[in-house]
């Protein structure tokens, strides 16, 4: 038996891939524990039995961390590395260092951008492994930008010298033991980055804790269903985006049914008294509604997903062979639209401006034009064959006992 300590942002979509590593890692007979600043969203997420070493940490969207909504480009980066990442990395270190001491791990998993994680465990000697929850970070995204790159090299060399090992050499997004990319180079695209400690095991699919109460009942089989969802951390900027949405899935009412997430209830539209969600009105009886989904179940039975282009959104609906329509917002969202259509995956629109004319369009032809879907179920195959979650566990296994590393199918 081994022991892999999870680092985490309180982040869900960067929790919820470790989520099936762990549990994978558990079924194989090895022990897990967590560090995390928001110990009840990984309880809420990996379950209410888990062992979750507090720390310290900002939380996202509050306090300093609140960003304005009009920040976008290379200033929406800029703002989110100093504002959150490098103060989370600063902040979680002693609660990482602690969790070390008192669990005694064999190897440390640390997201990508908990960077606390690998600073910590390159400081202790410990080998350790990123997990990277997105593909943005797989591709030269700064090659325009030498400044910035510039700038974000000083910043992490900072990071080093205040939390890690001042003689340490290592790049804390990128462990040189073992790197995890939830991905494949079939969707990242032709220059993915590689190296030997590279290892792209797909996503990482797993049961998880769903909410209850949705009316399977109310789908019909027999039409086109779509998914509208921008994710759990960008209900401060979806208003006039959703709306949109709605506007364009009440003028195809007679040939579509539209689920839109609105967890902030910024359409003005409520669950009934009982918590049973409801259609969004008496012109919306082919649009539900609701605060949240069971996002896994529900991707086996629609047709196409408008989404803010999300890493874990956007796999998942390819995991399921559903195209896509992206809108990106900010931070890796623009890159991973981009590599959703440079696969033909599916078609971008603009997040600020699309109009529900132009959204239709669009939606129409990820619902009718074949090219889309052939391509995306092409990137479920390659997710598919990519092994997930065991496949990472295979890998951590290796990192642990200091087998040689392998590759897995």
């Amino acid at each position: 038996m081994s022991r892999f300590l999870f680092v985490v942002p309180p982040l869900v979509g960067h929790i919820n891939p470790a989520v099936g590593v762990a549990a994978e890692l558990a079924s194989r007979g090895h022990e897990s524990a967590w560090v995390c600043a928001d110990p009840g969203l990984v309880r809420k997420l990996a379950g209410e039995d888990v062992t979750v070493f507090p720390c310290a940490g900002p939380v996202p969207g509050s306090g300093d961390g609140v960003r304005p909504p009009d920040v976008r480009g290379p200033e929406a980066l800029k703002f989110l590395w100093e504002h959150f990442l490098a103060p989370l990395a600063e902040e979680m270190a002693p609660g990482v260092a602690a969790a070390v001491g008192e669990f005694g791990p064999d190897a440390v998993v640390a997201d990508q951008q908990a960077l606390a994680g690998g600073l910590v465990a390159e400081r202790l000697g410990l080998p350790w492994a990123t997990s990277a929850t997105t593909s943005a970070e797989f591709t030269d995204v700064l090659s325009g930008m030498p400044k910035v790159a510039e700038w974000l090299d000083e910043l992490l060399a900072g990071l080093r010298d205040c939390v890690g090992d001042p003689a340490g050499t290592a790049d804390p997004r990128f462990s040189p033991h073992l790197v995890l990319a939830f991905s494949t180079p079939e969707f990242v695209g032709p220059d993915a980055r590689t190296g030997d400690q590279i290892r792209y095991v797909g996503p990482s699919v797993a049961d998880r804790p769903a909410p209850s109460g949705f009316p399977w009942d109310w789908l019909d089989p027999a039409r086109a269903t779509v998914l509208v969802t921008l994710g759990t951390a960008n209900t401060d900027v979806g208003t006039r985006f959703l709306t949109e949405c709605q506007l364009t899935a009440r003028e195809r009412a007679d040939r579509m049914q539209t689920v839109i997430v609105d967890p902030a209830g910024v359409l003005g539209n409520t669950p009934a008294p009982d918590g049973e969600p409801a259609p969004g009105g008496e012109d919306d009886k082919d649009v539900l509604i609701v605060p949240s989904v069971p996002q896994l179940p529900l991707l086996e039975r629609v047709d196409a997903v408008v989404c803010h282009a999300g890493h874990n959104t956007v796999c998942e609906a390819l995991w399921h062979g559903v195209p896509l329509v992206v809108a990106p917002i900010r931070d890796d969202q623009p890159v991973v639209a981009g590599q959703v259509v440079a696969a033909g995956a599916g078609i971008r629109v603009r997040f600020g401006r699309v109009t529900a004319p132009k959204l239709g369009a669009a939606i129409d032809a990820v619902l009718h034009e074949p090219g889309h879907r052939l391509a995306a179920s092409r990137i479920r195959t390659a997710f598919r064959a990519a092994g997930g979650a065991s496949a990472a566990a295979t890998h951590l296994e290796q990192l642990a006992t200091g087998a040689p590393a392998k590759e897995t199918v």
